[in-house]
């Protein structure tokens, strides 16, 4: 063993780098290293049963690597973001002579291919329609109509649609204020560069003023402030809204059937509690993807896009902008056309 290098377990290493890097990310950020590094901790606690940062080498790296794929049955783009995080955190351990220095490049990064890049999940432009039809008619004005509703016209992130107080909505100039305040439980995944004034349409508006007005907990959240969405105890959860997101976006939910045959009287996934079970519901970021790429689809500039939802042009591009090539050059054939 290399003498210059102090002992330290795995375990104890992952809690000194995370307390080292919390003033420097967001607690989003800082909740994903948390997750990524668990599964290393795991590998090498009940698997490897390396107890001692110092004996990780290379080998042992490739190791984890095999484990890792195999055992999570990762997809190459999540086991790239598995691995990129591992990198990150050995080299911070280099820094503390927990490793033997360069060890973080002996960590072979999986080669993606261009689809293996581009997550997959979205709600569809056909599918949103049928979904916010059946609420709109429904479950008028209700928690999870209104979550929908400004998920897919906004396309805001989960942290940002959670963030909202009443006093951000501004039903006469047909808006909402998003601000970054962590210091009050509701930071932007973007920090400052994230707040912004987003235009609503009219019909979002008015479900806005009625869920305020009639379905909403005139309730106040642990900082004194009126959050927009609400339940008898305060602010909603994040949890609560991504489960509540994975609950109606199931087609047999809003009247579509099942697209994989499954009878709803006896799919567990039609219980509030095993709703994670179904295969065709999607996420919050499943529809922030979608209504990403229903605005283009609507020829909205990407620029225009881009501000609006907090996203940079080249992430855009290459995670988001779902749109075929025949559409983009259907498209492109009509600004030609009309120029």
């Amino acid at each position: 063993m290399n003498e210059t290098l102090e002992p330290i377990s795995p375990a104890e290493a992952k809690e000194m780098y995370l307390n080292a890097r919390k003033h420097e990310v967001s607690q989003s950020t800082l909740d994903g290293y948390h997750y990524r590094l668990k599964h290393f901790i795991r590998w090498c606690e009940n698997v490897e049963g390396l107890d001692d940062m110092n004996d990780l080498t290379g080998r042992k790296l490739q190791q984890f690597k095999t484990w890792r794929r195999d055992d999570g049955d990762l997809k190459p783009i999540t086991l790239e973001g598995n691995l990129d995080a591992l990198r990150v955190f050995i080299r911070w351990c280099e820094s503390i002579d927990a490793v033997p220095n360069g060890l973080h490049d002996k960590i072979v990064m999986p080669v993606l291919k261009k689809h293996d890049e581009q997550a997959n999940g979205i709600l569809d432009g056909e599918d949103a329609d049928e979904l916010l039809s059946y609420l709109r008619r429904f479950k008028y004005a209700s928690r999870p109509h209104v979550i929908l509703e400004i998920f897919w016209q906004t396309g805001m992130r989960l942290g940002a649609l959670r963030s909202l107080d009443v006093d951000d909505y501004d039903g006469e100039n047909k808006s909402l204020l998003l601000e970054h305040c962590p210091d009050t439980d509701t930071p932007l995944k973007n920090g400052e560069e994230g707040e912004r004034l987003v235009a609503l349409t009219a019909e979002t508006c008015r479900v806005i003023d009625d869920w305020i007005d009639h379905n909403r907990h005139d309730v106040t959240d642990n900082y004194g402030r009126e959050p927009m969405l609400t339940t008898e105890n305060g602010r909603m959860q994040a949890s609560s809204i991504r489960d509540m997101v994975y609950f109606v976006t199931r087609p047999c939910f809003y009247g579509s059937g099942c697209p994989v045959g499954r009878d709803p009287d006896e799919c567990e996934a039609t219980n509030y509690g095993h709703y994670s079970k179904c295969p065709s519901n999607v996420s919050p970021h499943d529809i922030r993807r979608g209504s990403i790429t229903h605005h283009l689809s609507e020829d909205v500039p990407e620029k225009v896009v881009s501000d609006r939802m907090n996203v940079g042009m080249d992430v855009l591009d290459k995670h988001y902008d779902k749109r075929s090539e025949q559409v983009k050059m259907e498209q492109r054939r009509a600004y030609l056309e009309d120029s």
